[in-house]
């Protein structure tokens, strides 16, 4: 399965989104995780899809086809994915502690996107961040700065 996001990976236009289009492209890999929290509770909902776009056009400042293209990469790379380490091994070579740390942060943003919180959200926020070297300090102080951004969101953190 590895082999297939791998190959699929190196197929990818040269060009736009892709970039070099490595299967190390710390662009997919943020895409696929991004993507993967989004469908995590089963329910893929416009705000949140819409939510996904705009963080990774803002993030790297891009959009129409090249955003396009980029998310259909994370689409695809996360549905041939087996587990997350494809992605979060990509992530942690990437990028350094505090771009980790915002990155948890973007993770939220998608989560809150539709103001709830479900358990399996919550869960693989856990298994990321954890991969990724944040610390469950740093992970619930992303969170609870993306619940105030939604503040009648269900399962919104008082005290963890």
């Amino acid at each position: 399965m590895l082999e297939r996001v791998l190959s699929f990976l190196k197929e990818l236009p040269s060009s736009g989104a892709a970039g070099s289009a490595r299967e190390d492209d710390p662009r997919i890999a943020a895409a696929a995780l991004l993507y993967h929290v989004m469908d995590a509770d089963g329910l893929r909902q416009d705000v949140e899809w819409d939510r996904m776009k705009a963080l990774l056009g803002d993030e790297y400042d891009i959009d129409g086809d090249e955003l396009d293209r980029l998310v259909k990469a994370g689409q695809n790379a996360d549905a041939e994915a087996v587990d997350l380490y494809a992605f979060t091994s990509v992530l942690k070579r990437h990028l350094d502690e505090q771009q980790r740390i915002h990155f948890i942060r973007m993770m939220w943003d998608v989560v809150y996107a539709d103001g709830e919180v479900h358990e399996l959200e919550d869960n693989t926020l856990w298994r990321v961040a954890e991969l990724i070297g944040v610390t469950s300090r740093d992970r619930i102080a992303q969170r609870k700065e993306a619940a105030r951004d939604v503040p009648a969101a269900k399962g919104t953190p008082t005290e963890e």
